[in-house]
């Protein structure tokens, strides 16, 4: 013959079960709004003309800032400043060569992004050009 729990174990069963059910869904909370939070840092990140330019320059391989300012036609500050973003946001790396630090992708897909968001622009640059022949 199986015994069966007393009613009081019963309820705390399904007390803990209820609280960790609860505990389970505000650590996905918190885990969801920290992704939204990361996603959001990185469009911040890619806001930026510049920053959008000094990633695909760093698509071809390490550069130092001497050699982006120069290609870009950019000062060393401006990128330096530029670089600290992208570095904060983890989608640069640094590595330093002696006296000088070069910076590579943290991630190749970032340029596959890059070129799918150049894609959703080039259809929303159609449909207005599309309107504005309607129109006319």
């Amino acid at each position: 013959m199986r015994r069966l729990l007393p009613q009081s174990t019963i309820g705390l069963y399904i007390r803990l079960f209820a609280e960790t059910d609860i505990w389970t869904k505000n650590v996905q909370n918190t885990l969801r709004r920290e992704v939204h939070q990361l996603h959001a840092e990185i469009c911040q990140a890619i806001s930026d003309p510049s920053r959008i330019l000094i990633l695909y320059e760093l698509r071809d391989g390490p550069r130092n800032v001497g050699d982006l300012a120069g290609s870009l036609g950019m000062n060393q500050s401006t990128v330096s400043r530029h670089l600290k973003v992208l570095r904060d946001r983890r989608m640069v790396l640094a590595a330093r060569e002696g006296t000088n630090v070069y910076y590579t992708l943290a991630d190749k897909r970032i340029i596959e992004a890059l070129n799918l968001l150049r894609e959703v622009l080039a259809g929303i640059l159609e449909q207005r050009t599309a309107l504005v022949e309607e129109l006319a």
